[in-house]
């Protein structure tokens, strides 16, 4: 589908629900997706390469940017079930999903909201997102400038990009860009496609 119809608040066209069976957290799954979203039909290359990569997310606050139907935002609640885990999206059909997706499989501790309606004092000990890069690099700087200056103290941002929609021009962006304090290294490469890590605090990345 055109991507421009779920990066807005409201799809266009109508919303059928229907089944989704994936394995998220090593088990299989049974949750439910829609048109008008990204990666509909399962686990996109991208997410699944990063959750490859990824330890397992650490603190007590973690983070989903851009949750789709929630497959990074669940698979932390999975992970790590005394954390609260925060999915955002600007798309009203992913926050729908994520949400029945979510009590689907009993997981209380995530919270899905659009971006405004998080606490703006809150920061996150882990982030994870497969970020819009299709969005386009002004509002994809903006976005990603909202959301990694929140890390906490000594906490870890983990994105997938593929290397052939600017995953090295946006790490050096993101180590020019973040504030003091931030380090920025390329974790993995994996087929066509980065996991990148931001780090706050002064341990080693």
């Amino acid at each position: 589908m055109d991507s421009q119809h779920y990066f807005t608040a409201k799809p266009a066209g109508p919303e059928v629900r229907r089944p989704l069976s994936v394995v998220l957290d090593g088990q299989r799954r049974d949750l439910v997706t829609s048109s008008g979203l990204f990666s509909p039909d399962g686990v996109d290359k991208g997410t699944a390469i990063l959750l490859a990569a990824v330890p397992r997310p650490s603190g007590a606050r973690l983070l989903d940017i851009g949750c789709g139907w929630g497959a990074l935002a669940l698979s932390m609640a999975l992970k790590a079930p005394a954390a609260d885990v925060y999915a955002v999206d600007v798309n009203e059909r992913c926050l729908a999903l994520t949400r029945d997706n979510a009590a689907r499989l009993g997981l209380p501790n995530v919270y899905v909201s659009t971006p405004d309606g998080v606490d703006p004092a809150l920061e996150f000990d882990t982030v994870w997102s497969n970020p819009p890069i299709r969005i386009g690099k002004q509002e994809l700087h903006a976005l990603l400038l909202a959301w990694l200056p929140r890390l906490a103290p000594d906490g870890d941002a983990w994105l997938v990009v593929q290397k052939n929609l600017g995953a090295d021009s946006l790490q050096r962006w993101l180590a020019e860009s973040l504030p003091e304090g931030f380090a920025v290294q390329r974790a993995d490469t994996s087929k066509s496609f980065r996991v990148l890590h931001v780090k706050r605090g002064n341990s080693p990345v």
